[in-house]
Formats: C-alpha cells, sequence, structure tokens
C-alpha cells in the first residue's frame, strides 16, 4: 500500500484543526474546511480515524470525511490522452 502522508498529531484549538502531516504543523481554520466540523461537539471532533495510507480523515459520528491532499491544496488531474488519427 502506497502511503500518501504521514499524519503523527491531530488537534482542535478554538475555530482551528492543528495537523502534524509529514513531520510538519499546519493549521486549518474549521470554516473554511467543514461546516460540520466547526459545528460538532468535542466528541463528535474527537471521535476520528486516519486512513493507514495517510490519505484522510474519518469522523464516523458526523459522516465526514478530509483528504489531506485536499488540505494542502494538491490538486490530482488525470493524464490526457492523445489520440492519433
Amino acid at each position: 500500500m502506497k502511503k500518501y502522508h504521514h499524519i503523527s498529531s491531530l488537534e482542535f484549538k478554538g475555530d482551528f484543526l492543528i495537523l502534524i502531516i509529514d513531520g510538519k504543523k499546519k493549521n486549518f481554520l474549521l470554516k473554511k474546511i467543514s461546516s460540520s466540523l466547526e459545528k460538532a461537539t468535542d466528541e463528535e471532533r474527537n471521535t476520528f480515524e486516519i486512513s493507514p495510507s495517510g490519505y484522510g480523515i474519518h469522523w464516523p459520528l458526523l459522516d465526514e470525511d478530509v483528504s489531506i491532499d485536499g488540505l494542502l491544496g494538491i490538486i490530482h488531474t488525470p493524464e490526457l490522452k492523445r489520440k492519433i488519427a
């Protein structure tokens, strides 16, 4: 299994989600990433699963998923295939 990212810490402080991704501390404003997380209770926020591949985070009590690449602004585009006529 390809490891996308290593998430070594996840916490909430005020209006921010704070993650350590690939050894770097990143702060994300909740209202910019998820209205569900912004409005969630402490129990809902603190019940989460980090995917084994490091691809994303799932909050089962909220049925909310966030991709790490999405948080980091990494955009994946499909390879364009050129047709030869």
